[in-house]
């Protein structure tokens, strides 16, 4: 199951898959790039894009992937609760959130698409009017648990 740790220590644990520093390998393949909070910026400032011009604040996000063969950045939002409380409200943040990583990677050219990884906290039915709040927006969605490769292109371990 990937999520809620480093989204890298997990895939290179998969059946032909290697991690080399931010750059993700499948068969010795690159396939994907990961970015974990401040490294996305660091990316950026390599790819000449300063996020003043763009954002006037920064958007952190826990985790995001660049999957080559779909050319889409994948911001990945891990949410884990225990009580009710600020989270919970974060979750309805999605289409503001999505627009701004859109701008920041305008320049690039890519798909932007805005994951959440919940816990089964976000299983209880008083989440089902947020949880069809992000589906609705469009580039959205949320998995409980663990991210499904296919759903973000990458290769599935055989």
């Amino acid at each position: 199951m990937i999520g809620f740790i480093l989204l890298t220590l997990k895939i290179k644990k998969q059946k032909n898959y290697s991690v080399k520093g931010a750059e993700i390998f499948y068969k010795n393949k690159k396939v994907a790039a990961s970015f974990k909070k401040y490294e996305f910026y660091r990316y950026l400032a390599k790819e000449g894009i300063n996020y003043k011009n763009f954002v006037s604040k920064r958007v952190v996000p826990d985790d995001a992937i660049f999957v080559i063969v779909n050319n889409t950045f994948f911001v990945l939002e891990m949410k884990s609760q225990t009580v009710g409380g600020s989270i919970d409200e974060k979750l309805q943040t999605c289409d503001f959130k999505i627009k701004q990583y859109r701008k920041l990677l305008s320049r690039l050219n890519v798909e932007v698409k805005y994951i959440y990884i919940l816990d089964d906290w976000f299983k209880k039915p008083e989440y089902k009017d947020v949880l069809d709040y992000v589906i609705s927006v469009e580039g959205c969605s949320y998995y409980f648990n663990y991210l499904p490769l296919q759903k973000i292109g990458l290769p599935v371990p055989i």
